[in-house]
């Protein structure tokens, strides 16, 4: 059935597209401007209707998507995302532009959001409206639904392509729309076409699995029949191709009315939000995930020779990171993405030949730089705009005034920001992005290889999401500000936190985030539940939070006095049951204690240097504690080794009982696999190797009890000696081979100064110490000039 010829006889004009199709997008504007009817209907929500108007503000830029979320559950949410590309928006906009009304005619959210799922969304996302976020569901579709479509989920653009002869869909699609001029000569050509195959399709399938299609579609029939009264055959309908042949089919005003009967119902509200290119690469929304969301926008706003147009934006991207791509590669990569389409038989070339193209004769081959270009370019991290004018909760309008306060801008790709905890604007963005994460709305989050403990500067990883959206909207059950709602949510967490390590990191991120009315209910849990744990392992879990609040508060200018005394206590409690907690441990619980050991050990350090806590009592009671368990032989062998090198770290064990120790526990009666963990404990970790290049006597100790282990014990105790030194740094791995290769007791300093040590030779390198004062120069000034001779000498010391 013709379009024209329909919309002549006083049925409506139906548009069927791809939902974020460019070629169905620039078919749609055609046929409106040839058509010009007075009203557009829309598949979507109609509890959007009020937010049409905000589609032509100047501050709106897609891509962008209807929010719909119960208002008693703001989790449960749907998004129905809209592309500059998508045929939506583009009737949308011409609508507005041409003041005609635009209206959705969908099922309403309402019912979208009360429905359970049942059953995961199938295929067909690409031409039915149907998959919206939590909307799939096994609703009974009643009797006109055939037998088949219980089992099969019909995808049509994939039934059509493998009736076409191709195995991908995609491509199909490029080759039968996307370059076959959609929108040129009759401009409903193109929906006559595709409307003939779906109705092929819905006599074969029925509603091809998709049984909520029918209930979704007696609603829209039921909107039509309303805009037809009221304004008889103007009437333009957009919506996916695969819902038009139920559209067009006539039925009773009754029986659409019956399947809409009893449906739930839940209080939703409903606005705009940013989306972004990425991603509208999944599926959700209208369900039509796309792979290549930034190549789709290329076709749409391409005015002509889109391949060639592409090539030279990939050239333009490589030569931005510094790869060699002249004008000539364009032309070659051109000429091969044409050849490539003449030999695969496609009109013109599409996505894959591009690919390739740029693959052979800009990449050289190499997929490293390709994967450069499909994340930039073919996904891209285009991130949309909404009007400040949209409906919003006051949770999520007091986060737009703090963060426009702090000039941090949403942005789709990911960056890093660093924030000096010294100025206000660093702490206020540093406070904002804590409590934010306390909510749950993860737009940045900590970079723990530049912001550790004990320095003035964080660094964070931001990027804007579009389900932050949804998180926002949840949160704001907690209060209307940021502030109350990370206060009141600080407290419930606390109330509900299972574990005293769960309470005890609560309280490190209420300093952190800088909640002084949530930090009393902090610790009154926290105190409460200390008092009422006996397990050292969930005390060592919990004390280097609260230390490092204590040790690092002050920074953000947060009162810790609170914390001092809560400190002292857990450690109290932590050095009087240790001892019997680590006695006959196996090798995995042993292992996990020492990680306990460790985290102890490092918090002790650091809370001996705070104002607020107690006095050197404490460490020196730890040291006890660590004299303790290196002496004890109902302790693990890997805990004694770990407690003897804290104590030789910290200057407290000299390096004679230091090896005292370690031949003790080396002895022939100790057995290997004790032996072997009491090395591990010692000689594992940060700074262990070292120890064995400086000091002799340990080495000589570990390589004679090593040479010693008797061959039938050697394969048991190998993994665990392979683990702690494949664990040290390569160098210092080389100069370890280097000392077993000439043997224990040969390297004294005569030996060294004559023969010299790995990397150095005999004696000083004149020219070599020389080249180091040009930089001096630059370093000191040109002042420096005078003492040269100095400073040739100190340099050669």
């Amino acid at each position: 059935m013709n379009g024209s010829r329909a919309r002549d006889g006083g049925q409506p004009l139906l548009l069927g597209v791809r939902h974020h199709g460019p070629g169905s997008a620039k078919a749609v504007r055609a046929a409106l401007e040839a058509s010009r009817p007075r009203v557009v209907l829309i598949e979507g929500p109609p509890e959007a209707d009020p937010l049409v108007p905000l589609a032509a503000a100047e501050d709106m830029s897609p891509p962008v998507a209807l929010l719909a979320h119960a208002v008693d559950e703001p989790g449960r949410s749907a998004f129905w995302p809209l592309a500059a590309f998508s045929p939506e928006w583009v009737a949308l906009r011409w609508a507005l532009e041409h003041g005609v009304p635009a209206r959705f005619i969908d099922l309403p959210a309402a019912h979208t959001l009360a429905w359970e799922r049942d059953e995961e969304d199938g295929g067909g996302e690409d031409m039915d409206g149907g998959g919206k976020d939590g909307e799939d569901g096994g609703m009974d579709a009643g009797a006109e639904q055939d037998a088949l479509d219980e089992d099969v989920r019909v995808d049509p653009l994939g039934v059509l392509a493998g009736t076409a002869g191709y195995d991908d869909a995609e491509r199909w699609w490029e080759d039968v729309v996307e370059h076959r001029g959609a929108g040129k000569g009759d401009a409903l050509a193109p929906f006559t076409a595709l409307e003939e195959a779906m109705t092929a399709l819905r006599e074969t399938y029925g509603s091809g699995g998709h049984g909520r299609d029918l209930i979704r579609e007696a609603h829209m029939r039921l909107r039509i029949r309303d805009a037809q009264r009221e304004f008889e055959d103007g009437v333009a309908v957009v919506c996916g191709a695969w819902h038009v042949p139920a559209l067009r089919r006539r039925t009773g005003v009754t029986a659409d009315r019956a399947l809409l009967k009893g449906l739930p119902k839940v209080k939703t509200d409903m606005t705009w939000v940013p989306w972004t290119h990425r991603r509208l690469s999944r599926a959700g929304g209208y369900g039509a995930g796309i792979d290549s969301p930034g190549w789709y926008a290329h076709l749409f706003a391409a005015p002509d020779r889109p391949v060639e147009r592409w090539l030279t934006k990939v050239a333009g991207l490589l030569r931005a990171e510094d790869r060699t791509v002249s004008p000539g590669h364009v032309i070659e990569a051109v000429r091969l993405a044409e050849t490539l389409a003449a030999l695969r038989g496609r009109p013109l070339p599409g996505l894959g030949e591009a690919t390739d193209a740029v693959r052979a004769v800009m990449c050289e081959g190499s997929d490293v730089p390709l994967a450069l270009v499909h994340d930039r370019l073919v996904f891209g991290d285009v991130l949309g705009e909404v009007p400040h004018t949209v409906p919003a909760v006051p949770l999520q309008r007091d986060l737009e005034r703090t963060r426009r306060r702090l000039r941090l801008r949403p942005e789709a790709a990911e960056r890093e920001l660093d924030l000096d905890l010294r100025e206000e604007t660093g702490a206020e963005r540093s406070r904002l992005l804590h409590r934010l994460r306390l909510l749950g709305i993860d737009w940045g989050r900590p970079a723990a290889a530049r912001s550790g403990t004990g320095t003035f500067r964080e660094t964070w990883r931001l990027r804007w999401e579009p389900e932050l959206a949804v998180r926002t909207a949840e949160a704001g059950v907690w209060g209307t500000t940021v502030l109350a709602a990370a206060t009141a949510k600080a407290e419930a967490d606390a109330v509900a936190a299972r574990g005293l390590a769960d309470v005890a990191a609560l309280a490190e991120h209420c300093l952190l985030a800088a909640l002084p009315d949530a930090l009393p209910v902090v610790m009154r849990v926290l105190a409460d539940r200390a008092a009422l744990d006996t397990d050292v392992a969930h005390l060592a879990q919990a004390l280097p939070a609260l230390v490092r609040s204590l040790r690092y508060g002050d920074v953000r200018g947060t009162g810790t006095a609170a914390l001092a005394e809560v400190a002292a206590g857990l450690a109290e409690r932590v050095f009087v049951g240790l001892p019997p907690a680590c006695a006959g441990l196996d090798a995995d619980a042993a292992e996990e204690m020492r990680g306990h050991v460790d985290a102890v050990h490092g918090a002790l350090s650091l809370l001996g240097d705070v104002p607020a806590a107690p006095d050197g009592r404490l460490r020196a009671r730890w040291r006890a504690v660590l004299r303790t368990l290196s002496a004890r032989d109902t302790v693990p062998g890997v805990l004694r080794g770990r407690a003897v090198r804290l104590l030789l770290d910290e200057g407290e064990l000299a390096q004679d009982e230091a090896a005292r120790f370690m031949g003790l526990a080396l002895s022939p009666g100790t057995p290997p696999a004790d032996a072997a963990a009491w090395i591990e404990g010692f000689v594992g970790g940060s700074g262990g190797g070292l120890l064995l290049v400086h000091d002799e006597r340990l080495f000589g100790l570990v390589d004679r009890w090593l040479t010693a282990v008797p061959t039938e014990a050697f394969t048991d105790v190998l993994p665990l000696l392979r683990r702690t030194f494949s664990a040290y740094e390569s160098g210092v791995r080389r100069t370890l081979g280097e000392l077993v290769r000439r043997g224990p007791g040969r390297r004294d300093r005569t030996d060294t100064a004559a023969a010299g040590a790995p990397g150095f030779g005999p004696g000083v390198d004149e020219a070599r110490a020389d080249a180091v004062l040009p930089v001096l120069r630059l370093l000191l000034g040109p002042d420096c000039d005078e003492g040269t001779r100095g400073e040739r000498v100190e340099v050669r010391r």
